[in-house]
């Protein structure tokens, strides 16, 4: 335990970075902003796997019985979760996580909520829930989806300081709930080059990741975890 909970405040020390804005623009000033993004994303992702490794130490306590149309809830929801953080973090997009914040026009994706990388993660630790029915795997994507839920506040607060007077035209066209802004009348679907590479990407990503590459980085293989359960 001592060991996961450390793994999980390095991760979430990290994530705090973005929420001291002198500290972050100095790291962008030194680094450029392309060079704080890969960096970032890159201890990110080095965290990320370690709190799976340390999760996988703790005692397996189940909750619930696992059922065959559990492992259909991940299949669906990680996939999505994928695509919403390639198109959030690769589209132009002040008013929330992005490596393009820019401060002119939005990519397509903003159109459809104005922090897809928040829900792309709250998506994609919801998707990982419903199948580990056990209390490590609970804590763990639990605590994965309760931190971006919380990050919805953080990053708006920040996004409205930084944008100012122009917050309410910019986002005029965009909503947090997904699609609500469309069903509104308040902007219209669109397609963009990001919007459809990110949808074509998710594709070999999910792919590879079914093949071996979920097993090489978290020790776990779905695919075999779900025909188990068959």
């Amino acid at each position: 335990m001592r060991e996961f909970l450390l793994a999980f405040a390095v991760f979430l020390a990290l994530h705090m970075v973005s929420a001291m804005p002198k500290l972050r623009e100095r790291l962008i000033q030194r680094l450029g902003r392309k060079g704080y993004f890969a960096g970032y994303s890159l201890l990110s992702i080095v965290a990320l796997v370690w709190v799976f490794h340390a999760a996988l130490t703790l005692d397996f306590i189940p909750l619930w019985d696992p059922a065959p149309w559990q492992a259909w809830v991940t299949f669906v929801l990680a996939p999505l979760g994928i695509f919403l953080v390639l198109a959030g973090l690769f589209s132009e997009n002040p008013l929330s996580i992005s490596i393009f914040q820019g401060t002119g026009g939005t990519g397509a994706i903003v159109s459809i909520t104005r922090h897809p990388v928040l829900w792309g993660f709250l998506v994609w630790a919801a998707g990982h829930v419903v199948p580990n029915g056990d209390l490590r795997s609970l804590v763990l994507f639990g605590g994965f989806a309760l931190f971006a839920a919380g990050g919805f506040l953080m990053v708006e607060r920040r996004a409205r300081r930084r944008i100012g007077d122009a917050w309410p035209k910019v986002a005029a066209g965009t909503s947090i709930l997904p699609f609500a802004a469309i069903l509104g009348g308040r902007a219209r679907f669109r397609l963009d080059p990001v919007l459809v590479l990110s949808a074509f990407a998710t594709g070999p990503i999910t792919l590879w990741l079914l093949a071996g590459g979920h097993y090489a980085i978290f020790g776990a293989d779905p695919l075999l975890q779900a025909f188990l359960l068959l």
